[in-house]
């Protein structure tokens, strides 16, 4: 049965949409992200034991990543994403209370718990959601809208920070960024959520003729779609057409994400499973991870590139201003980057790798531009990977896979904080970021390659 967009109740839509909005923006809205780094070199940390906080964090995102997917796969999503923002708020409590090298580490451990509690359980409660009301075809609109939301909180961050730092210190940005958590928890318990009692079966599908009108406004170009290789014949068809998957059609014999009643267990092996054995998803995973692990991993360290141009400390939040508005755009053009084939992906993978390097080493303030317009393609990038992803999973793992990519995406930051390290002492912040740059480049030259050789 094919949903169609102009048959989705509207109400329903902006009610989750609007809660997903406030939500992303609260959970950012945290003033202690332009000051931690500070916060850390004030307490006396080296940039080696910065650096090495930052492998804490995304370990505690390796370690806690998949078995909480699988949990939100057989416990409500919702209860989880309230859980999150209250974990995280005990980091950060705990970093201005106790300032030491063992309480950042440990506030890394919960902010890496939170985190994944929600990655995994956000995405999959949205596509569930919106599934059911017909409007998959809206999944990379409302999350890139989403992320700029999140953005926008950071964005207002940059711009508070400073004041309540000079009022208050850092237990005054301490109290703020607790707050802004425990408000995002509140808006959390606002997500609808509508997912069979386990054991019972699902109702019976009832033909809708006017749903068998495809929409063509919901079609969606699959950016990357020659990154995996045939699938075999005896494994379940994949979505062929990114138009059917985000419709809302699913391959014959594919349950839909409320079949099945599995435990943790079950759950976590099926959806390893997936990823295991559908080379579809396999390179859908790995597209996530690629693209969103090297600038996620650069982000952390924009503050060093900031004050290597030569600005004060009272600017560097004003040229992360920067960055932000460029992911923000980035956010906003989701739906326009639906269009993209394949070359235009890697096109836009080309762009992130040219302005990540040139804005970096033309070490001057006016480089954050370049930089800007590098975050903002990346963060298209990354939305268009994420719908491609959830397009191409099926059954009741849907948390769980998606986990897994963020999983991926952990191990990956890992290795570019311990690459960056090492070419940063050698060669400065400028030419870490551009080293870093490369794998954009490569990815976009192996998408031009398969469609060579298909």
């Amino acid at each position: 049965m094919t949903h169609l967009a102009s048959r989705v109740p509207d109400p329903a839509v902006r009610q989750l949409s609007a809660t997903l909005y406030g939500y992303a923006f609260l959970s950012d809205l945290v003033l202690l992200y332009p000051l931690y780094v500070v916060l850390f070199a004030d307490t006396g940390l080296s940039v080696g034991q910065i650096s090495s906080l930052f492998v804490i964090w995304s370990a505690a995102g390796i370690l806690f990543e998949v078995p909480s997917g699988a949990w939100a796969d057989v416990v409500s999503r919702r209860l989880l994403l309230c859980l999150a923002p209250l974990v995280t708020a005990a980091g950060y409590a705990l970093w201005v209370l106790v300032p030491s090298y063992p309480a950042f580490a440990l506030g890394f451990l919960l902010w890496g718990a939170g985190g994944a509690l929600v990655s995994g359980a956000l995405e999959a409660l949205v596509w569930t959601e919106l599934d059911r009301f017909g409007a998959v075809g809206r999944y990379a609109r409302v999350l890139g809208r989403a992320r700029t939301a999140g953005v926008l909180g950071v964005v207002v961050t940059g711009v508070l920070a400073g004041p309540v730092l000079a009022v208050g210190g850092y237990p005054a940005v301490g109290v703020a960024s607790v707050l802004a958590c425990l408000l995002a928890a509140a808006v959390a318990t606002r997500f609808p959520e509508h997912r069979r009692p386990p054991g019972t079966p699902p109702p019976p599908l009832a033909h809708d003729p006017a749903s068998d009108v495809r929409d063509p406004a919901s079609a969606v170009r699959d950016p990357a779609s020659a990154v995996h290789p045939p699938a075999s014949a005896h494994e379940p068809a994949p979505v062929v057409s990114p138009v059917v998957a985000l419709a809302g059609d699913r391959p014959p014999g594919i349950p839909s994400d409320d079949d099945g009643d599995l435990t943790w267990w079950d759950t976590l092996r099926a959806g390893v499973t997936q990823v295991r054995t559908r080379p579809p998803v396999r390179a859908a995973v790995l597209l996530v991870a690629v693209v969103a692990a090297d600038w996620g991993a650069l982000d952390e360290y924009t503050p060093l590139l900031a004050v290597d141009t030569g600005v004060g400390a009272r600017a560097v939040p004003l040229l992360l201003l920067l960055l932000w508005a460029g992911v923000t755009v980035g956010g906003l053009l989701a739906p326009a980057g639906e269009r993209l084939g394949r070359r235009g992906y890697a096109a836009l993978l080309g762009l992130v790798a040219v302005a990540l390097a040139g804005g970096a080493l033309v070490r001057h303030p006016a480089g954050f531009v370049l930089l800007a317009v590098a975050f903002g393609a990346a963060q298209l990038a990354t939305a268009l990977a994420d719908a491609r992803l959830q397009a191409r999973i099926t059954g009741n793992t849907r948390a769980t896979v998606t986990s897994l990519a963020g999983m991926a995406t952990d191990l990956l930051i890992i290795g570019t904080y311990a690459g960056y390290g090492l070419v940063a002492t050698a060669a400065g912040n400028a030419v870490a970021f551009a080293a870093a740059a490369g794998a954009y480049l490569v990815v976009a030259l192996v998408l031009l390659a398969r469609r060579r050789s298909a």
